[in-house]
């Protein structure tokens, strides 16, 4: 499983022209699945994402979680961030999980967020054409794959 965390001050999620999604200060999260997800990297990430230090605190030091300063957050399914690149110029994504494995986990990791922050995430439509919106703060970008934990 692998994140794109991007610290917002705004940012938002349109379907069809129409706005499903609307946050201020928080993360935008781009979220990537492979079929051998499981709860662990759900859980790896979530813990990683609610205390991730990328807000500044008083002394506009990064030193600050999204917890501590009760960011929202959007989060949006994004099968390409597993991507394959090495051959040709058109990419595989043959890594991706396939729907019926991926929007359980992705539900799954929605929810396990929101217990977490102890409020609501809001999300994209899994598999739906999505414009995303945002306001990268700094800009700060923080990318993570479950996979990768040394």
């Amino acid at each position: 499983m692998k994140v794109v965390i991007q610290r917002v001050s705004k940012a938002s999620v349109k379907i069809n022209h129409k706005k499903v999604a609307a946050i201020k200060t928080g993360f935008l999260i781009l979220l990537g699945i492979v079929a051998e997800d499981k709860q662990e990297d759900i859980d790896y990430l979530v813990r990683k994402i609610a205390n991730l230090r990328i807000f500044n605190d008083i002394n506009s030091v990064m030193n600050s979680s999204l917890l501590e300063v009760k960011g929202d957050v959007i989060v949006v399914s994004q099968f390409t961030l597993h991507a394959l690149t090495k051959k040709g110029n058109r990419p595989s994504y043959i890594k991706a999980a396939k729907p019926e494995i991926a929007i359980p986990l992705y539900e799954n990791f929605v929810k396990t967020l929101e217990k977490t922050l102890g409020k609501n995430v809001q999300t994209g439509k899994f598999g739906a054409d999505m414009q995303v919106k945002l306001i990268n703060n700094g800009p700060v970008t923080i990318i993570i794959d479950s996979k990768n934990k040394a």
